[in-house]
């Protein structure tokens, strides 16, 4: 689909461009045609490079993209949360973490968790 450009002289970017567009508006140069199907694909063509095309391109990018340092695979870990439906088991915790309905933040300690993490372990 080839289409012919119509150039404003007053949207010229530049001053080659205004003198362009006036010769083209008066008739002494003809508006150039422009074909963007066939444009586009020629620019599809030249998306791809002609080693993407072969597999040294696949294998040029696999070691231009490999990592340069091993990392370890974490273990999977399934936790489950047992409720005992008591909520006097947990009240003493409470009472530790403070009153946070009056405190904007309470301060956890790693004693404070490790305490948790026993009251947890002692009801399964």
């Amino acid at each position: 689909m080839s289409d012919e450009i119509k150039p404003n002289v007053t949207e010229a970017p530049t001053h080659d461009a205004q003198l362009a567009a006036e010769n083209i508006a008066s008739g002494e140069e003809k508006a150039p045609k422009v074909d963007f199907d066939a444009d586009y694909a020629t620019a599809q063509k030249f998306s791809v490079s002609e080693v993407d095309r072969t597999g040294e391109g696949a294998a040029a990018a696999e070691v231009a993209t490999a990592p340069k340092y091993k990392t370890s695979t974490p273990a999977e870990t399934k936790t489950q949360a047992q409720s005992t439906g008591n909520p006097d088991d947990y009240m003493e915790l409470a009472k530790e973490v403070g009153n946070s309905k009056n405190q904007g933040v309470a301060n956890v300690s790693d004693d404070l968790v490790k305490q948790a993490l026993e009251k947890g372990e002692r009801k399964n």
